[in-house]
């Protein structure tokens, strides 16, 4: 990806007072969010995925404060916009689809109000400093697809995330490239460019302790935020 438009995903990413104190009420009602282990099934909530949560929300902050331009172009692409009191069925029914769909793939799927959020790791999804998608995650972004593709009253934000390791400005654009090769991938298959928003975050939305092996791994992901068209 260019720099200029890296330096204007990262930009446009400033949270301003405003956002803050929504990010804010937003990571403080997640504490009671269901998460599903994506090896074996079960739902439960942990520290773990109340740090996802955080992260993810705080990664994807744009996605809750959607812009009217976003909107209209979207409206314009012919999708039309769900009613208030319609999205969190429609989102009930989207998350149950993609639960089925990526169980045991190691991707966890967590429900933050009407938000839904799945989480890559790295290890599945680039090799170390590559932003090439890895071979064997195609079938799961296949999966996913599929489900956005159903449901589509929903913008699809792609938030790129790294540990603290090596030099910010590399992260930063590393986490975007990372991030564009998801978004490129799943537009391949047919989910609509407008739809898609992609972020780079650098090292700077962790959800873990950069000071352990184990932490920088959770750090390394890429997310998908599913946030309703009302």
């Amino acid at each position: 990806m260019h720099q200029a438009q890296s330096d204007e995903l990262s930009s446009g990413f400033r949270l301003r007072p405003a956002a803050l104190a929504l990010l804010t009420a937003l990571a403080v009602g997640s504490v009671g969010c269901q998460t599903t282990d994506p090896y074996t099934g079960e739902q439960k909530t942990s520290k773990a995925t109340m740090g996802a949560g955080i992260g993810a929300i705080g990664g994807a902050i744009a996605g809750a404060l959607i812009s009217g331009k976003r909107k209209a172009v979207l409206l314009g692409a012919g999708l039309g916009a769900l009613a208030g009191g319609l999205a969190g069925n429609y989102m009930d029914q989207q998350e149950a689809k993609l639960r089925a769909q990526l169980e045991g793939t190691g991707v966890s799927v967590t429900r933050v109000g009407d938000q839904i959020i799945l989480n890559m790791p790295g290890n599945i999804t680039f090799a170390t400093n590559s932003a090439d998608i890895s071979s064997g995650f195609y079938p799961v972004l296949d999966s996913v697809a599929l489900v956005v593709n159903e449901f589509e009253k929903t913008y699809v934000d792609v938030v790129g995330h790294t540990d603290s390791t090596g030099s910010r400005e590399y992260n930063q654009q590393l986490s975007v490239r990372r991030a564009q090769s998801v978004a490129n991938y799943l537009q391949s298959q047919k989910v609509l460019p407008e739809r898609l928003l992609t972020r780079g975050m650098g090292p700077d939305s962790p959800v873990a302790s950069n000071d352990t092996q184990q932490g920088r791994a959770l750090n390394r992901r890429v997310e998908i935020i599913l946030t309703p068209l009302t």
